[in-house]
């Protein structure tokens, strides 16, 4: 019985089934092989005596033993052995472990690559209003959503990236009103500016611009702005404000809205679409930049435009989830787990943002997704209940949407937290972050913790080139592999075929273990949602080879030798680059 890499533990399983078959004829189970933490334990072990002891009513160390006494042999398995309360573990012959690296050399960019899935996967992610720039919070869910997307795609699922614009509703409509009373603003007509609206100096550039397109077509006095929007309270700086007077100053800016509407006729609409244009742009371009890609901007706005809101809402009243109550309607959400109903349509006929988001959700799947998975930060925790009670109310299974929640980012600058207040303009951008600590720190920094757990991001590390700096560390020990490369001289292409029996010490062979770990690993991590894990484990094999760097010399006199050890090597950097990709990290020859 023979094998090649990938399928060890295939392998494994197949003697493990042999043996079941002369123990226990007639009996089935599941064969299970993990790795143990231990090393001293084995490469595999399984606890499949565990499993027999029930239906044998033996003891699972003695079915451990029986089991190991009737495996057939095998040139992979350099011994195997009944441990502990009942585990069988296996130890792989040393041929069996360096196989992994022609497989590595043959492979290259594929290695890791799973099998074609069947179904579709969309992932939703970042879906920040164009509101103005990203912050280092839209960062995190960025970098999480793409090295998902990467990962779900690696391992053999069909993946489409979508980008949610949130291009109808009120927020874009305070962006537009807060760009226009700046315009005003540069022809003198001052109306008070809202401490509510948005105060970035982004806004004033885009008054400037539409003043530099148009002149001052879209004037009117601020007297009559001011004549159609509620009393202010008096106006104290931004933020400081008890409720009663908050919920003054967003019936003031709504009366401004109204105003704008009502004086600028049809061309509140440019107003409106330029704003919306020049912070969508500056966002395709920060994430572009940041290796951040979408195969699809789906507009909010286009649900209403193709009547899908309405489509929804009606669908749900025929199902009977809908009521009326005080004019408005309402969905029964707490049929579905939620803590309280939730309005859909208000009573003066418009739609709330939940409405569009029931549609948009049921969009998705109507265009053939078979597994939805949004990308939502931490503070949208609430929604989930209603959403997938919204999808279950419609008749599809709620989980088919999956929700992935991302925690806050606290940036550290020494020992100071920047404030990120959006319509403030006070936060520290996604862009600003990129160019003090540079793409790739950003990109693998964001990973360091799972996505649900909050994160503290150190700046003087992310900055720094040391061995202290995970990403760098990483990186260096892929240069250093090209560094050996180039003193070489040779073509690695010559490296395939090389005899790999050379590699016999302790350290090559934990390495050569350590890349065969990657194929389940990316799996995993796909399975698990979990791209943390990939950053953990490249940390891992970056120290694994650092270490044999230190202790062996890779070109030495003996050519057999000096070819197994260069096979090694370019083995790590390929599978080192592979993963660095997927996380969006590039790998470079030479730091």
């Amino acid at each position: 019985m023979t094998t090649s890499f990938p399928d060890i533990k295939s392998h494994l399983a197949d003697l493990l089934k042999a043996a079941l078959a002369s123990v226990a004829p007639g009996v089935t189970a599941e064969i299970r092989l993990e790795r143990p933490r231990d090393p001293s334990h084995g490469d595999y072990a399984s606890n499949l005596a565990l499993q027999l002891a029930r239906p044998l009513k033996e003891n699972p160390r003695k079915i451990a033993e029986r089991l190991v006494h009737e495996l057939p042999r095998s040139p992979w398995v350099a011994h195997a052995e009944a441990a502990g309360a009942g585990f069988v573990n296996f130890r792989l012959a040393p041929a069996a472990k360096t196989a992994v690296v022609r497989a590595v050399l043959e492979r290259r960019e594929d290695f890791g690559r799973g099998q074609k899935k069947p179904g579709k996967i969309q992932v939703e992610f970042v879906s920040a209003n164009p509101t103005g720039p990203l912050h280092v919070g839209h960062g995190r869910g960025a970098a999480f959503g793409a090295s998902l997307a990467n990962l779900l795609e690696f391992a053999g699922h069909t993946v489409c990236r979508e980008y949610y614009v949130n291009d109808a509703g009120r927020q874009m409509d305070i962006l537009a009103v807060s760009t226009w009373l700046r315009y005003l603003d540069l022809y003198g007509e001052h109306v008070p500016f809202p401490p509510n609206a948005y105060q970035g100096e982004y806004v004033r550039q885009m008054a400037r611009q539409i003043q530099e397109a148009h002149g001052d077509r879209y004037v009117h006095p601020a007297a009559a702005v001011l004549a159609c929007a509620p009393q202010a309270p008096a106006y104290r700086g931004l933020g400081d404000y008890d409720a009663e007077e908050l919920s003054r100053w967003e019936a003031h800016l709504d009366g401004l809205i109204q105003a704008a509407k009502d004086l600028l006729g049809e061309e509140w609409a440019y107003i409106h679409q330029h704003a919306l244009t020049e912070q969508l742009a500056d966002c395709r371009e920060d994430l572009e930049e940041f290796g951040v890609h979408f195969d699809c901007w789906f507009s909010e706005k286009s649900l209403y435009d193709t009547g899908m809101v309405e489509r929804a809402v009606r669908e749900l009243e025929k199902r009977g989830h809908i009521y009326v109550q005080d004019g408005a309607k309402w969905f029964r959400s707490t049929r579905f787990g939620d803590v309280k109903d939730r309005v859909v349509q208000r009573e003066n006929g418009l739609y709330t943002y939940f409405a569009s988001d029931i549609a948009y959700h049921w969009n998705k799947f109507e265009r053939g997704f078979d597994r939805v998975i949004d990308v939502w930060g931490a503070d949208h925790h609430g929604y989930i209940a209603r959403v997938k009670g919204a999808l279950q109310a419609l008749g599809m299974p709620a989980e088919r949407l999956e929700v992935a929640l991302v925690q806050f980012v606290s940036l550290f600058r020494g020992t100071e937290k920047v404030s990120m207040s959006t319509r403030a303009g006070s936060y520290v951008t996604l862009r600003e972050l990129r160019r003090e600590v540079g793409d790739d720190a950003c990109r693998f920094f964001y990973l360091l913790r799972k996505e649900d757990q909050p994160l503290d991001f150190d700046l003087e590390l992310a900055k720094r080139q040391s061995n202290d700096n995970p990403v760098y560390y990483i990186q260096y020990a892929h240069a250093r592999v090209a560094s050996v490369l180039r003193q070489w001289g040779g073509d690695p292409a010559r490296l395939v075929g090389v005899d790999l029996s050379p590699l016999a010490s302790a350290r090559e062979l934990s390495l050569a273990a350590k890349l065969a770990e990657f194929p389940e690993l990316i799996e995993n991590a796909a399975n698990e949602r979990a791209p943390h894990a990939l950053a953990f484990w490249l940390q891992e094999l970056a120290a694994e080879f650092h270490a044999w760097y230190n202790a062996e010399r890779l070109l030495v006199e003996e050519e057999a030798v000096r070819n197994a050890r260069l096979a090694l090597a370019c083995a790590v950097k390929q599978t080192l680059a592979n993963g660095l990709l997927l996380l969006g990290v590039s790998a470079p020859d030479a730091m």
